[in-house]
C-alpha cells in the first residue's frame, strides 16, 4: 500500500504547477506621455500616494516583480482618476497595468497616455509624509487574475 501512496504523492505534486514568488515593492515607476506636446515624462509613485500628471491623477495600490531567477512579470493594481476643469474628479481606469504588455489595460484618455515601466526598492524621489489615513474599502486583490497575467507575456 505505501507504493501507491508514495507514487500517488509524487503524481500530485507533479501535477501541481509551482507558483512563482511575487516580491512587493513600495515604487511604482511610469511614464507618461502628452498627446499634445510630445513630452514623455517619468515619474515614481508610492504605494498608495497619489500624484497628478497632467489632468490625471494615479495611485498604485500594490506594485509586483518575481525574483531575477524566474520569468519576469511586474504588475501594478492602480486607481486614476481624471480632474475635471470644474475641481472634481472622475475614476476611469481601475485595475491592473502589466510592464511587459503596456495595451493590455491601457488608459483612454484622449490627451495622456500612462504606462507602467517597473517596480522598485528605491527611488531619488523623496517619500510622502506619514499621515494616518482611513482604511479603504476597496483594497485590490493580492495577485493580479491569473487569465489577465498569462495574456500578457
Amino acid at each position: 500500500m505505501t507504493v501507491f501512496r508514495l507514487a500517488a504523492l509524487l503524481l500530485a505534486l507533479v501535477a501541481t504547477p509551482a507558483l512563482a514568488e511575487t516580491i512587493s515593492n513600495p515604487i511604482a515607476a511610469f511614464s507618461g506621455l502628452d498627446k499634445i506636446t510630445g513630452r514623455i515624462t517619468n515619474f515614481d509613485v508610492y504605494i498608495d500616494e497619489t500624484v497628478q500628471f497632467g489632468a490625471l491623477q494615479i495611485t498604485p495600490r500594490v506594485c509586483y516583480t518575481r525574483p531575477p531567477t524566474e520569468t519576469q512579470r511586474t504588475s501594478v493594481f492602480v486607481e486614476v482618476d481624471q480632474v475635471s476643469l470644474k475641481g472634481g474628479t472622475q475614476r476611469i481606469f481601475t485595475g491592473w497595468m502589466f510592464a511587459d504588455s503596456p495595451a493590455l489595460n491601457a488608459i483612454d484618455h484622449p490627451v495622456y497616455d500612462m504606462w507602467l515601466v517597473d517596480c522598485k526598492q528605491n527611488s531619488d524621489t523623496p517619500p510622502p509624509e506619514k499621515t494616518n489615513p482611513a482604511p479603504d474599502a476597496s483594497a485590490p486583490p493580492s495577485e493580479p487574475p491569473a487569465d489577465a497575467a498569462s495574456t500578457a507575456q
